[in-house]
């Protein structure tokens, strides 16, 4: 399979669906992921292959074929998860070729966001999707694109709220309550109350009237009854956006599935600190090679979670493993791993390990900022004895209406330009609108007035010595002048050009919502809400499979 790398993409000017975009031209890419991109070489020993590379994608097939797994067993469990869900017919079938020992998969996801999260998780899923059809096309292998829901993360502040635009472009959020307690619980402890009913009308109002917000909203009032559990009601919404297109959905925090990962969380315990130390290894060679080390580890914790009362770190002392206040004998723990693999939990360290343990695994879509702590992971798979996967960022995308194309189209402005909550970008592309003959009489102006001065000042001390300061502070005084004249035109060309300064503020509204990338904070379900069902088709259609771009789509 050959993914292109960066390929030039046609723009057929205003009627254009879609601008690509260079991520390196994005402040908040840093250079592990522009080079992953674009210089695949230089950061080739952190990773198990370029995705670039039709070769790789064969080996990566290889791998996982001959890794030995217990594919019934996980393909039971999916199957019960969906089962309980009510999963489309689709969704089904893919998780039973789970238990065809041919089969492999594209994985990807994230935590469980209210109301599906923000856009990148729609992204990562149509990435998977995207990336298990052409596997199935090219290497003729049976391939399916597996969402792993990371239920047992315990950042409730990171999923309890969900941000859409309203009928302003003005993002607004509603959000489940705080916590009552400090204490870390998984989020797939958490259960909603009746105040989900509520959240649910005010998601309403906000959304702006469209022909698809009453079975929108619906759809969601049914993903997200009271009584659900958190995960289980991310996992319902999943299946009812994509499942018809094939998406397995894993909630990750199944006890059925923890006998799976058992070998894995035993050697963690039985080997402290090793997983951390490989980790540290390897940022330290990410930093020697010029990019950072996202993961910072320390010597006497273990990768590991324990469960009872909460999600607690496990850490070493004096020879024992300390959990909260109460400590154990390392034999102890192991065998409670063994005989109880249902009250551990991997962090982000090992959660790569456990999920390609359960599943076939040639690909993880990662986003930017996970690709950096992938890069630590290579000898950690190693350490556990499992094939490391693929790598392949996924999917970027700011989605604008066509009078927003249009106006980055015509004026030729980059999108990183609307970045910035301030005015200069506006501005300077208002003067680019003041006829050229003004400015360069300005230019002439000043340099007349600077050049004429000079001399005065100049030829004053043969009359008078102390004039010269007086003649410096009179140009200073004509410059200034002439400066403050500039800026009234510049105040003119705004007040003439009402209607570019709307089109500016409409197009960073939707590309920069309160200064930030749209697709990491605005919610799916606020373009589901606008665009209805052709949302999907056309991210799928618009969005290609090349490594490096940014896309912004029109829909």
């Amino acid at each position: 399979m050959r993914i292109n790398r960066a390929d030039p993409s046609p723009i057929a000017g205003e009627r254009s669906a879609r601008i690509p975009v260079d991520v390196r031209r994005f402040p908040w890419i840093r250079r592990l992921a522009a080079d992953y991109a674009y210089d695949f070489r230089a950061v080739a020993p952190f990773f198990s292959g370029d995705p670039s590379d039709r070769a790789a994608w064969a080996a990566a097939i290889a791998r996982t074929q001959a890794h030995e797994r217990r594919r019934r067993d996980i393909a039971a469990i999916v199957g019960a998860q969906q089962q309980r869900r009510r999963a489309p017919a689709r969704a089904i079938d893919a998780g039973q070729r789970l238990a065809d020992g041919r089969t492999v998969a594209i994985l990807t996801g994230q935590q469980a966001g209210l109301f599906g999260g923000p856009l990148f998780t729609l992204l990562k899923a149509l990435t998977a999707l995207k990336l298990a059809d052409q596997v199935s096309r090219d290497h003729h292998v049976p391939a399916v694109a597996i969402f792993w829901i990371d239920a047992e993360d315990h950042d409730w502040e990171e999923v309890r709220s969900c941000t859409v635009f309203d009928e302003e472009l003005t993002p607004k959020s509603v959000a489940l309550a705080p916590r009552a307690t400090p204490e870390p619980a998984p989020v797939a402890d958490v259960r909603l109350d009746e105040s989900i009913v509520a959240l649910l009308d005010q998601l309403e109002r906000l959304l702006p009237p469209t022909e698809f917000r009453p079975s929108l909203v619906a759809d969601l009032r049914a993903a997200y009854p009271p009584g659900i559990g958190m995960a289980e009601a991310f996992g319902r919404w999943l299946e009812t956006v994509l499942g018809s297109r094939g998406l397995i959905v894993y909630d990750s925090s199944d006890p059925a599935s923890k006998p799976l990962a058992r070998d894995v969380f035993a050697r963690e315990l039985s080997m402290p600190g090793q997983t951390a130390r490989l980790a540290a290894l390897a940022g330290s060679n990410l930093v020697a090679r010029g990019y950072h080390s996202q993961v910072q580890t320390q010597d006497e914790g273990l990768a590991l979670f324990h469960l009872e009362g909460g999600r607690r770190a496990i850490r070493q002392h004096d020879g024992r493993f300390v959990v909260g206040d109460k400590n154990y004998a390392p034999a102890a723990l192991v065998k409670e791993a063994t005989d109880r693999p249902a009250g551990f939990s991997p962090n982000v360290l090992l959660r790569p390990v456990v999920q390609d343990t359960m599943f076939p695994t040639i690909c993880y879509v990662a986003g930017p900022n996970e690709l950096a702590y992938l890069g630590q992971l290579r000898g950690i798979y190693d350490h556990f004895g499992v094939p490391m996967p693929l790598m392949y960022p996924r999917a970027t995308a700011t989605l604008v209406d066509s009078a927003a194309l249009r106006f980055l189209t015509k004026y030729k402005l980059p999108l990183e330009a609307l970045h910035a909550q301030d005015e200069a970008a506006l501005n300077e592309l208002l003067k680019t609108q003041i006829p050229p003959a003004i400015e360069e009489s300005f230019a002439g102006a000043a340099g007349a007035i600077e050049a004429q001065m000079a001399r005065l000042v100049r030829a004053l001390p043969a009359l008078d010595p102390t004039l010269e300061g007086a003649a410096s502070s009179t140009l200073g005084r004509m410059l200034h002048d002439l400066q403050t004249l500039h800026g009234k035109v510049i105040h003119a060309a705004k007040r003439r050009d009402e209607t570019l300064r709307r089109q500016f503020m409409h197009a960073r509204a939707l590309a920069f919502p309160n200064g930030h990338a749209q697709e990491r904070v605005i919610g799916f379900v606020s373009f589901l809400n606008q665009y209805g069902p052709a949302l999907l088709d056309r991210l799928d259609e618009e969005l290609p499979l090349d490594l490096g771009r940014h896309w912004i789509v029109t829909i």
